[in-house]
């Protein structure tokens, strides 16, 4: 880690020794991110994005299997967890990308490995492929469907009652009638962060429906960066997407461990998927 990184970790010491910071994005948005001194600089610092409902929490027990002696860094995605951010109009995918570009220029680190899973898998795919010099190797876990157009409309309005009902009767009301279609493994993450999110930024946050990730999954071909990508459960997160990806990209692999309808707590997560994916960053 560099001097500068140390000097942005005010405060107390959070669970698992991590330490929380503040970064501000390019938009001069604050930001808030909790990070881990490790002592072998030889590693890469990991970066991990956690999925959309959730915070940084989620990934706690994943991030202590793969740390491995080096820094591990865990940030609110922007809307989401402490990261408050009540703007719809601030919740782009190329602002999603460019505050991954700004924490780790906060840290002063030229190059990290990223790890995504949903939401966050989709933010380090654009990140990668805005910025393909400052990312070394990723993890992309769950990957989020490309829509076309006629299903890109659907997504709208389903994310638009979601904001809808956030506003009106809170986030559980929000998520129920969703999480309802999940595997038990997601509900419980979303519900766990619900204490901790602020409303207004949860209802911003879908916002993100407006906007479009990719249109098709062929424009992945575009992303260079060694890439681990491991299959998700449902249709928001096809097994079929991971591997037409996993041709697609000239530098992916496709990964034999997947998320599963087992896995019924944060550390089954980190139990089942953290060997695949230090195998792959070890690299």
């Amino acid at each position: 880690m560099t001097a500068r990184a140390r000097q942005a970790l005010p405060g107390d010491d959070v669970g698992g020794g991590l330490r929380e910071f503040t970064f501000h994005s390019d938009d001069g948005w604050p930001l808030l991110a909790w990070i881990g001194e490790a002592g072998d600089v030889r590693l890469p610092p990991l970066v991990m994005l956690h999925a959309g409902g959730p915070d940084h929490h989620m990934l706690l027990p994943l991030a202590a299997r793969l740390d491995q002696g080096r820094t591990i860094v865990l940030p609110d995605i922007r809307g989401y967890g402490r990261s408050h951010c009540a703007d719809p109009a601030r919740h782009r995918w190329s602002q999603y990308a460019r505050d991954v570009v700004a924490l780790i220029d906060h840290l002063g680190l030229r190059q990290v490995d990223l790890l995504g899973i949903g939401l966050g898998a989709t933010i380090a795919m654009r990140a990668a492929i805005a910025t393909p010099q400052r990312f070394r190797r990723m993890a992309l876990i769950s990957v989020e469907d490309i829509e076309d157009d006629a299903d890109k409309e659907k997504e709208k309005a389903y994310l638009a009652a979601f904001a809808s009902r956030v506003r009106e009767q809170g986030i559980a009301a929000g998520w129920e009638p969703i999480l309802a279609h999940f595997p038990p493994i997601v509900g419980r993450m979303v519900r766990d962060a619900i204490p901790r999110s602020d409303p207004a930024s949860i209802a911003a946050a879908a916002a993100i429906g407006e906007d479009r990730s990719f249109r098709q999954p062929e424009e992945l071909v575009a992303l260079t960066t060694p890439t681990l990508i491991i299959p998700g459960i449902d249709s928001r997160h096809p097994r079929e997407l991971a591997g037409k990806l996993a041709r697609i990209m000239p530098t992916a692999e496709l990964s034999s461990a997947a998320m599963t309808d087992e896995m019924q707590s944060e550390q089954d997560f980190a139990d089942a998927l953290a060997p695949e994916i230090a195998r792959f960053l070890s690299a």
